[in-house]
């Protein structure tokens, strides 16, 4: 009786986690999944006019047309794989590598030492102005080439973040045990180390995730990675900032689609972090 009493208080919490999980993952899913379906949704082809150049919305455009009359609906629908599908290769390979590269310092202070400094003298590049001279230098230059940029870039910054999460870990009891015991650096790395990051790693992935949208945006006002007559979000914005006065949704409704997902992704990342165990109120 007296056993179970702590697993019964702690029931309720576990259930409020996971309604809070739920409700903070299920937007970041739903604006995924109607990206990813967009383009089986568009009721137009997105290089059709079907209707004059920045025309109002109803009829057959429900959010109106673009600059050359295109249906800013079917845009929308088509041009959020290919920035998600950006940012997401981003944020993968930047926290994966990071977190192996961070962690691999701390276990290792000699090699980490070299590694710290590496990563000071990268985070001194001005990002955007490293992020041109790739793409421009870039045979074909293009998404890939801001994606390939934005990764090297991004990688300095999460190896400190990961770094400084790890090293108190690292010099905890059961690491120091384990490594006395003779366990090699992979388990120390997956087994030891690595469960006891979650929480970092996840915000981490929801910050670089942020940072690979923000990144493509900004690239495509500088007329870099996606280029006409692809549909993207950020490129749609661009594109038809001229007119905003005559149709607010060709660039109100990227404008939306982008901050939503960048905002429920963050907030989904958060949510399944492990909850932090709170202290209890001494009798």
């Amino acid at each position: 009786m007296t056993a179970d009493a702590p697993t019964a208080a702690l029931a309720p919490t576990a259930r409020r986690h996971r309604r809070r999980v739920l409700a903070r993952a299920v937007p970041a899913l739903l604006l995924v999944a109607l990206a990813l379906a967009g383009p089986l949704l568009a009721p137009h082809p997105i290089d059709t006019p079907v209707t004059f150049p920045y025309g109002g919305a109803g009829g057959d455009a429900p959010l109106g047309g673009d600059q050359l009359g295109r249906d800013v609906l079917s845009r929308l629908l088509t041009g959020g794989a290919p920035l998600i599908a950006t940012a997401l290769g981003i944020a993968l390979v930047v926290t994966a590598v990071a977190t192996a590269v961070g962690i691999l310092a701390v276990l290792r202070p000699a090699l980490g030492r070299w590694i710290e400094r590496a990563a000071d003298l990268t985070i001194l590049l001005p990002s955007v102005l490293a992020i041109m001279l790739v793409a421009l230098a870039w045979p074909g230059g293009g998404r890939l080439a801001v994606a390939a940029a934005a990764t090297v870039l991004g990688i300095p910054y999460a190896v400190r973040i990961v770094a400084a999460a790890a090293a108190p870990v690292a010099t905890t009891g059961f690491v120091e045990a384990a490594a006395a015991g003779g366990e090699n650096l992979w388990h120390l790395t997956v087994h030891e180390v690595l469960p006891n990051l979650r929480s970092t790693l996840l915000a981490l992935f929801g910050l670089r995730f942020v940072e690979g949208i923000y990144i493509v945006s900004v690239a495509a006002f500088l007329q870099l990675g996606p280029q006409p007559p692809e549909a993207d979000w950020a490129l749609m914005i661009r594109e038809n900032a001229a007119g905003i006065t005559l149709n607010p949704w060709a660039v109100g409704a990227p404008c939306l689609a982008i901050g939503l997902l960048a905002i429920s992704v963050n907030l989904a990342a958060e949510a399944l972090a492990p909850a932090r165990p709170t202290p209890e109120t001494p009798l």
